[in-house]
């Protein structure tokens, strides 16, 4: 095929006008084109009073001979994913990956299309179990610390965004999203420059690629929890043990824990698994009125309806050193409860795949590093998380309600006592505060000057009645649990393969599934298919 690039469209041009476009880039007639399929979409606003769709293409033509390459049109890359060859040895057990989050689902649909028959171990519900649990603490302040935003068939990403930007160019991240695809997302996350799936149609995804594992001969357990870990001479793993009572042998064990298993965490650290503690950031989410954000990013063109709801991406480096950005920014979304602990208060964003809700969120963070911990056990990270979630529970007024705070009594470093343009969108409630009492100074400090900043770049972003919702902590993982980075096991305990976020190798769910298919392909490359 050919690739032809930069070809664009005007904001009021149709996208049925590609295919004449194309034709005229080749200089060729429209009846030469025999298929075509976008590989990239982008928008081009440099040229005030103009907006265009920019589009790569790739070209099934009748006749590419005479065809002359240039620098926009060349031929097509090969883009697909290339399986390994499978190793010669047997597997005596199952392979186990414990989690079914990004990582954990793809290293298990990748190793049950290969013939391997995974276990998936998920301590949460299925997603519509999981979901019921979500609403029930949403409006009844009743919180399953078992199934939650956090834990749950699909992972924390399952009740977000469903963003698919990722800066990753490994060819495992096109099988990503083919797959995803098709399990039900819709098709233009293949192409479009801010691919998202929406948490409403993530939930049939998650759902879906659980059904294909299992048709394939994988199995998933929810409900069950990994409570231990069995060892031989505490170098390699021989089985786990699940709700405190049941043994499933494996030799092959992949930990997708994600970022909240605390316990789990603590359980492996006592178990002796070699880990260390690494930087997060902690902050706050910011909301703004959606048509806002579209004014400023779009402006005259804010109401196409090609266009969508508008997103920004924001950074400053702060007088103490700090950086401070914006991260998994929901358009039309809302600040959601995202607790796993009780008498904690967690926040995180959401957003539905129309992203039509009357108001954009942001998580706005600050850089954490080891050396703000208390000291240098590897678990330290996760006691300054829970001491910060705890003081956001007692603020908020002890009943799960987020502290809330408008940007221009932050920076005033006063307490808010009454809300004016921006109506708060989480639930269960909220409670009027002042942050500063429940940050570190540290963090306020820098949040403070990243606000200025950012409203300098973004026109608005600092408006005073913008609100503050307190706490985000959970961003990433604080520990990480060390492996080789040829092998992919961890560096003391052999079988043990430590994948995505939780374990601290990825940073969005296409860097998780690229980890737990690299996880998986190591499995592939030395053991044949289970039999």
């Amino acid at each position: 095929m050919i690739r032809v690039n930069e070809i664009k469209l005007d904001i009021n041009e149709s996208i049925n006008e590609l295919p004449k476009k194309i034709a005229r880039a080749l200089k060729v007639n429209e009846n030469e084109i025999v298929d075509y399929s976008i590989y990239r979409e982008s928008i081009d606003a440099r040229r005030k009073g103009k907006l265009f769709f920019v589009y790569t293409v790739d070209v099934e033509l009748k006749n590419e001979k005479n065809i002359r390459f240039k620098r926009n049109v060349s031929k097509t890359p090969d883009y697909s994913y290339k399986n390994v060859e499978s190793g010669n040895k047997s597997l005596k057990y199952r392979p186990v990956i414990i989690g079914t989050g990004p990582s954990g689902l793809f290293a298990g649909l990748l190793l049950a299309q290969r013939g391997y028959k995974p276990i998936l171990i998920e301590r949460g519900k299925d997603v519509d179990g999981r979901s019921e649990d979500v609403e029930r603490f949403w409006n009844k302040r009743e919180l399953n610390t078992e199934s939650n935003i956090q834990f749950g068939e699909g992972g924390a990403g399952t009740f977000s965004d469903g963003k698919l930007t990722s800066r990753s160019k490994d060819l495992r991240a096109r099988k990503v999203v083919e797959e995803l695809v098709i399990s039900g997302a819709p098709k233009e996350i293949i192409y479009s420059h801010l691919p998202h799936v929406g948490t409403d149609i993530l939930k049939e995804v998650v759902k879906d690629i659980r059904k294909r594992i299992e048709e394939l001969g994988g199995e998933i357990k929810f409900n069950t929890k990994l409570t231990s870990i069995e060892l031989n001479n505490e170098s390699s793993v021989e089985g786990i043990i699940i709700n405190n009572e049941e043994t499933i042998n494996t030799n092959a064990l992949f930990l997708g824990i994600g970022h909240s298993a605390r316990d789990t965490y603590e359980m492996l650290y006592k178990k002796g698994l070699k880990m260390e503690s690494k930087p997060l950031s902690i902050g706050v989410r910011i909301e703004h009125p959606q048509i806002m954000i579209d004014k400023v990013q779009y402006e005259e063109f804010y109401d196409n309806p090609r266009l969508g709801a508008a997103s920004y991406r924001l950074s400053h480096r702060a007088s103490n050193g700090r950086g401070v950005y914006t991260f998994c920014m929901c358009p039309g979304g809302m600040v959601v409860a995202a607790a796993s602990e009780e008498n904690m208060v967690v926040t995180n964003g959401m957003s539905e795949h129309k992203r039509d809700k009357d108001n954009a969120n942001s998580a706005l963070l600050v850089q954490v590093s080891p050396e703000d911990y208390e000291d240098d056990n590897p678990l330290s990270g996760i006691k300054l998380q829970r001491e910060i979630e705890k003081r956001a529970f007692e603020i908020g007024g002890k009943n799960y309600n987020a502290p809330i705070q408008l940007v221009k009594d932050f920076l005033d470093n006063k307490k808010t006592n009454k809300i004016e343009g921006v109506n708060p969108s989480y639930l269960p409630g909220v409670t009027y505060s002042n942050l500063w009492d429940c940050l570190p100074h540290y963090i306020c400090t820098a949040l403070k000057e990243g606000i200025i900043d950012m409203d300098k770049k973004l026109k608005e972003f600092g408006r005073g009645d913008a609100i503050l919702t307190g706490v985000e902590t959970r961003s990433s993982s604080p520990v990480r649990i060390i492996r080789d980075k040829e092998s992919l096991q961890s560096i003391n305990i052999e079988g043990i393969y430590p994948i995505g976020e939780g374990a601290g190798y990825a940073g969005g769910i296409i860097s998780a599934a690229i980890d737990g298919i690299r996880a998986a392909e190591k499995i592939i490359e030395n053991y044949k298919p289970f039999n």
